[in-house]
């Protein structure tokens, strides 16, 4: 797939620009640790299975359907969302860039406009792309709570895109399905040894390196 058509560019973060899904992966076990190995398994299960959706959604469902517990306040939110930034941010700018994934950002930010759309907290992926001295590159950083569809759709509509000019590049089935949802093309990246999320009619790579030639 070549890039020369495309108008703009948005891209996941965690999987898509940085290796950093087992990070997250690992922080959501030890998040949960003090409940037992059952419990710590199957959040970590979940978390892989819903990659893209956003942590704060994940804690709701941990308390509620694994925890059986009443709905977290907003306080034990926080608490729960100050603990797993601890553990993560640190480890995710100092992770390992997906291959091809810094150079074709530094080559089509010459070119056109380029995006961000994650699940992480938007002040937290700032941060961090900030951090890894990509801010430069990118039009507009964007993260959770809002979810993805709608930071697609807000995106197209601030900055007066075409949707069949844009290409969304993820990870994530909800990363496909948002990219459906606004009318965008979609590019998958499966790495190497991983399952495939996305339905057989996905293109997708397993880095970002063939987008370079």
């Amino acid at each position: 797939m070549k890039t020369a058509h495309w108008q703009a560019i948005i891209f996941d973060f965690d999987g898509v620009v940085v290796e950093s899904g087992n990070i997250k992966t690992q922080a959501f076990g030890n998040l949960y640790r003090t409940y037992g190995e059952t419990v710590m398994t199957a959040v970590m299960q979940y978390h892989s299975a819903n990659g893209g959706m956003s942590r704060y959604q994940k804690f709701h469902y941990f308390q509620q359907h694994l925890l059986k517990k009443p709905p977290l306040t907003p306080d034990e939110e926080q608490l729960l969302d100050q603990r797993f930034s601890e553990l993560v941010v640190e480890a995710v700018i100092a992770s390992e860039t997906v291959p091809g994934a810094a150079e074709l950002i530094r080559k089509e930010a010459a070119r056109i406009p380029l995006f961000i759309a994650s699940g992480t907290p938007e002040a937290e992926l700032k941060t961090i792309v900030m951090r890894r001295g990509l801010a430069p590159y990118f039009t507009a950083v964007r993260g959770s709570p809002t979810p993805k569809q709608m930071l697609i759709a807000d995106i197209l509509s601030s900055h007066a895109l075409s949707p069949e000019r844009v290409l969304m590049i993820g990870d994530a089935l909800i990363d496909y399905q948002s990219a459906q949802a606004n009318k965008i093309a979609f590019l998958g990246r499966v790495r190497p040894g991983d399952d495939n999320p996305f339905p057989a009619e996905v293109n997708t790579l397993p880095d970002l390196s063939p987008l370079l030639t």
